[in-house]
């Protein structure tokens, strides 16, 4: 059979694309949708793909995976085959079972983080308590959260320090930002993405479509927060950390050459649950709820704390804020004794 020929272009935002010149508009997915219907084809596409492999998990890609329809173009039993898969291919890696489902964001509801910079103590408990959550890989080490040693008297993360090592914290000299993704409600990361492997939900979470994701980093230099991880290598996790209760769109166990992200624990949250890293929280200084509700504590926080945003010249409009309490947390010293939790 002989291919059309591929040609490199841009799309109306100017974002990279693909078109096959013999057939114009024909997508990646027609073009397999395609030549699978023909006697054969499914075994070709796969001799063809192999180079794929070298990016892939060898005993996670399948020519099934990655010809799958598009989240979004997925009918229920598309997903329940994809669940299916999904779920012996984490028992076949990890020895367990796992709970896993696909979870729709619920109406009437807008996600909103807030973090209080007067209370947070730079403990890094949430951090960790983020690793367990959402599996992780913890060879080579992935997290989500970066906890940032600031020193008093700026707000510029450049001068943030990511690697602070101290038996205490906190330090008199500084005050702690954690940065993680801000889910802005107009994202760079989803613009740039080729393969709209990334997109926004109606709850204001993004998400990552991790069998549709090239591995093509787009989304990770675009994102103006460092929020975006890349898996250079094959994720490892210990069986017994496996967290069984699993969504499709956030902590299910990811693979190597594809990115990852913060989803505001999707598979929590949307169940009217709080996020990990706030149940883990020593000092209560974060807070997570529906913008939408005028009860809800993230709507009380905006509406009367000295509330401020990273980098607001960008016009990314993000989702997660900071607040101070009476005392200014940038400028003063506090009271320090409590442990580190280790270099993050």
């Amino acid at each position: 059979m002989q291919l059309p020929i591929m040609t490199n272009t841009t799309n109306e935002d100017g974002c990279p694309t693909r078109q096959y010149a013999s057939r114009p508009g024909m997508t990646r997915r027609s073009f397999l949708r395609r030549g699978t219907a023909a006697t054969g084809a499914v075994a070709a596409i796969a001799a063809s793909l192999s180079p794929l492999r070298e990016l892939a998990d060898t005993d996670e890609f399948t020519v099934a995976n990655f010809i799958q329809k598009h989240y979004k173009e997925m009918d229920g039993q598309d997903m329940a085959k994809a669940l299916e898969r999904i779920s012996a291919q984490v028992e076949k890696r990890y020895d367990i079972r796992p709970n896993i489902r696909d979870i729709k964001p619920m109406d009437g509801v807008e996600f909103v983080y807030a973090l209080n910079l007067t209370r947070c103590i730079g403990c890094r408990k949430c951090v960790h308590a983020c690793v367990a959550e959402n599996n992780q890989s913890r060879s080579p080490e992935i997290q989500y959260i970066r906890v940032l040693e600031m020193p008093r008297g700026t707000n510029d993360i450049e001068q943030g320090n990511h690697h602070y090592q101290r038996a205490t914290v906190p330090s008199e000299d500084h005050y702690y930002m954690p940065i993680q993704c801000h889910q802005c409600a107009s994202p760079p990361c989803v613009k740039v993405c080729p393969v709209e492997a990334t997109w926004q939900e109606p709850d204001g979470i993004t998400v990552i479509d991790y069998d549709w994701c090239i591995g093509c980093r787009y989304c990770e230099a675009a994102c103006p927060y460092w929020a975006r991880r890349f898996n250079f290598s094959k994720p490892s996790i210990p069986n017994d950390k496996i967290n069984p209760n699993m969504s499709y769109l956030s902590n299910r166990p990811r693979s190597k050459g594809v990115m990852e992200k913060c989803t505001f624990c999707l598979h929590r949250t949307r169940e009217g649950k709080m996020p990990a890293c706030l149940e883990v929280c020593p000092t209560g200084a974060r807070k997570f709820g529906n913008i939408l509700d005028p009860d809800s504590d993230v709507r009380k926080i905006l509406e009367s704390k000295r509330v401020f945003v990273l980098k607001q010249d960008l016009g990314t409009l993000p989702r997660f804020f900071y607040y101070f309490d009476e005392r200014d947390p940038i400028n003063e010293k506090v009271p320090t004794g409590t442990p580190s939790g280790g270099d993050a």
